[in-house]
């Protein structure tokens, strides 16, 4: 039985000032180490297409996402996570104006992606006994509950953000959240059952719905708590890194780990999600960091969202100064890559190459070498009819080149050149 893991409304401004103050200080190029012993190949560029952080439920959460970004280097974030209240069934319904600043954002761009986590009980992390919890599951899977699913439907459709996706119950395999399923599994699906229904039945809407447990077995077995496939669109997991797995191999080779995760949703022909992911219990963890964020990279989830306050967090959270390292130089100033021809540049220009002719051009004499260590383009081919060698530059003066490997060298251009003195230069 995992710990209480309660989710906070709000970021105090302790905490905001914090994250400020540690950004600041961390430096822009850092070693990538291999991801360890497992299986799961270096991060590159991990889910680079849909990728966010939860920072706040609230309009503050909304604001922070460019605070992000500045930190990411200019990273484009288009995922947006928020959690609905589970105080009362208004809350759940999206009333008091709580999802405008949230669907503001998502009309913005038609590139960008809403979670939604929803509660499926009011009072929702409130201590409720078992024998309670049955009592409630049942009024759910007779219908009671229906009505309030559908006005969360009308008001999303009315923001026009139909396509949002809604983490319906989420963890239900713990004993955190009232809308737990353990008390009755059999309850607890038509109950879900029933929610998704309602929802759908709005005109225009257009929801996924993610079944998100969290990782291991925990209170019990996740598998026992699923729906079905026709209502179910994304199979996710909250996955924190925790005992009782020791390390990363255990976490996906655990009982209802990642692996299996990845396995069951292969197996009912669903995508998976990470809505919550992040460091907990054992600590700051850049080891666990690489790993998660190679395990993305290979499995491709539809979205991924670290929860980014502490003791999770890496922008949010200065106690976790290394991972924070890990994430943010994986993730630090990199763009989405065009699948149609893609051109590599030098981060210093402004302007993109153009790609080359297809005709082959007349032979020219080979440029000299570019002074700095990132050259813009390849010298052209000469007028000998053996290839010119690669001319190697040189680093600046105090500047020491890291190896980022050669997928994520190809976009940049060329090897990240880190100044030996970056720290004194802070100051």
């Amino acid at each position: 039985m995992r710990q209480r893991r309660h989710r906070a409304a709000t970021f105090t401004a302790s905490v905001l000032t914090a994250g400020a103050l540690f950004s600041l200080a961390l430096a822009p190029g850092i070693e990538v180490k291999p991801p360890g012993k497992g299986d799961d190949p270096p991060a590159r560029q991990p889910s680079a297409l849909n990728f966010g952080a939860f920072l706040d439920s609230g309009a503050l959460g909304v604001k922070q996402i460019a605070g992000l970004e500045k930190w990411l280097g200019g990273r484009d974030i288009k995922v947006g996570h928020t959690y609905l209240p589970g105080d009362s069934w208004l809350d759940i319904e999206g009333g008091a104006g709580f999802l405008d600043p949230w669907a503001a954002w998502r009309r913005e761009r038609p590139d960008r992606t809403l979670v939604l986590n929803v509660p499926m009980q009011a009072l929702n992390e409130v201590e409720v006994p078992d024998n309670r919890v049955r009592r409630l599951l049942a009024r759910g899977a007779r219908g009671q509950y229906d009505e309030h699913f559908k006005k969360l439907a009308e008001r999303l459709v009315e923001l026009k953000i139909p396509d949002t996706i809604i983490v319906l119950g989420w963890e239900m395999n713990g004993t955190t959240y009232t809308h737990r399923c353990g008390p009755d599994p059999a309850a607890w699906k038509k109950y879900w059952q029933n929610a998704v229904a309602a929802m759908r039945s709005v005109p225009g809407q257009k929801f996924r719905f993610d079944f998100a447990p969290s990782r291991g077995r925990d209170a019990v077995p996740w598998t026992e708590c699923y729906p079905g496939d026709d209502v179910v669109d994304i199979i996710g997991m909250d996955s924190y890194d925790q005992p009782p797995a020791r390390n990363f191999d255990e976490e996906v080779k655990e009982p209802y780990g990642l692996q299996q995760q990845v396995d069951f949703a292969a197996a009912h022909k669903k995508p998976i999600s990470y809505p919550e992911w992040g460091l907990f219990r054992n600590g700051d963890n850049p080891e666990y960091m690489r790993r998660m964020l190679a395990w993305m990279d290979l499995h491709k989830p539809v979205y991924n969202t670290i929860t980014d306050y502490c003791p999770h967090g890496v922008w949010g959270c200065a106690e976790n100064p290394r991972s924070s390292e890990v994430y943010r130089s994986l993730l630090h100033g990199q763009t989405v890559p065009t699948p149609q021809q893609p051109t590599p540049t030098s981060p210093a220009a402004a302007t993109p190459v153009s790609p080359q002719p297809a005709t082959p051009p007349q032979p020219t004499t080979p440029p000299k070498p570019a002074t700095s260590p990132l050259p813009a383009t390849p010298p052209l081919p000469s007028t000998s009819t053996e290839p010119a060698a690669p001319v190697a530059p040189k680093p600046p003066e105090n500047c020491s080149p890291v190896d980022l490997g050669p997928w994520v060298e190809y976009w940049m251009g060329g090897k990240l050149c880190v100044r030996l003195d970056w720290y004194s230069r802070r100051s």
